[in-house]
């Protein structure tokens, strides 16, 4: 498992081949159009795995369905993801998750010491709004209001009320993934403030060009290169949990009847077909458009973070209270 990383000595070989810039989250924040777009570029080299969740291992999936190829668990494993880049090439890699773990600073800063991390931070409300519709997407939240699964965060700390197969229960502990300063403290810890740059999402999303270039800027590339923008990982509702539900224990194989059902497709499809057909099926039968926020339970949820908001602000020295609008809460 990656958690061998802990007492990893890691020889000038296996230094050169690690990865020299790591995006780090947050989910929802643009981190996959981020990804797509600068692995177009010429002079940097990213992974077909997408999330590799390498340097925080205790934040995987309960779940082993994963083939080694696309979550990596040995350095090996992990290494081999970047042979097929050139040597005048970056290398870089995509886990939103290393922003939310304790440990995956630390573990990056043993591993490739002079790593550049890239960061995206969201307004607190609307951030948990998508991410929450992400979980129930991902079979990782059950709970289909968003009011009432914020609500319940108090009992889940507890151990109580949580889906029972979940493959990922820590996430629904929603305001863990706002503690800005805390995260980003743990990164500036261990590589300095100028090998982190910290990009907002709402300016990105205005300016995605803009932004990409000055990505391209702090990793020392050229910067004049076309730049094609990417929608990637939109949000989506999902319109029945109990569906959703269905159709992952069929591909998940859980029960004596999705078991055998299972093999049958197996029997006659392709791996490649049965994806194809799984993500059709809920795209035009399970997933809908996003819906609107409640918003008494955004307003509730701003005035809650406000403190969180001027607390990062004044941490970067940036006036996030204003471009987030929290300066006319009441």
């Amino acid at each position: 498992m990656a958690a061998s990383a802990e007492t990893q000595v890691f020889s000038s070989d296996k230094l050169q081949r690690m990865p020299e810039f790591f995006v780090v989250g947050h989910h929802k924040c643009g981190t996959s159009a981020l990804y797509e777009m600068l692995r177009r570029h010429p002079q940097i080299f990213m992974p077909e795995v997408k999330e590799t969740w390498y340097f925080s291992p205790e934040l995987r999936s309960v779940e082993k369905r994963k083939r080694p190829a696309e979550r990596p668990e040995t350095l090996e494993q992990y290494l081999a993801l970047f042979d097929a880049a050139r040597p005048d090439q970056r290398r870089g890699e995509n886990s939103p998750a290393y922003l939310l773990s304790h440990d995956a600073a630390r573990r990056i800063r043993e591993a490739q010491p002079h790593a550049r991390i890239i960061a995206i931070l969201r307004e607190p409300a609307s951030f948990l709004h998508s991410f929450h519709m992400q979980c129930m997407r991902n079979h990782v939240e059950t709970e289909r209001d968003f009011g009432a699964a914020i609500a319940l965060e108090p009992e889940r700390r507890e151990g109580r009320r949580l889906p029972p197969h979940s493959p990922r229960p820590h996430e629904l502990l929603y305001s863990n993934h706002v503690r800005y300063v805390e995260q980003l403290r743990r990164y500036h810890e261990q590589f300095g403030a100028e090998r982190v740059l910290v990009l907002i999402y709402e300016e990105f999303r205005a300016d995605n060009e803009g932004t990409v270039r000055e990505v391209l800027r702090f990793l020392d590339v050229d910067d004049s290169q076309p730049v094609e923008q990417v929608e990637a990982n939109p949000s989506y509702n999902v319109r029945s949990p109990r569906l959703n539900e269905a159709l992952r224990s069929l591909y998940m194989g859980r029960g004596p009847a999705s078991r055998a059902l299972k093999r049958a497709i197996n029997a006659t499809t392709s791996r490649t077909v049965r994806r194809r057909t799984l993500a059709l099926a809920r795209r035009r039968v399970v997933y809908g458009e996003p819906p609107r926020a409640d918003e008494a339970v955004m307003l509730d949820l701003r005035r809650r973070f406000r403190g969180e908001v001027e607390a990062i602000s004044e941490y970067l020295g940036r006036d996030l209270v204003s471009l987030w609008g929290y300066d006319e809460l009441d």
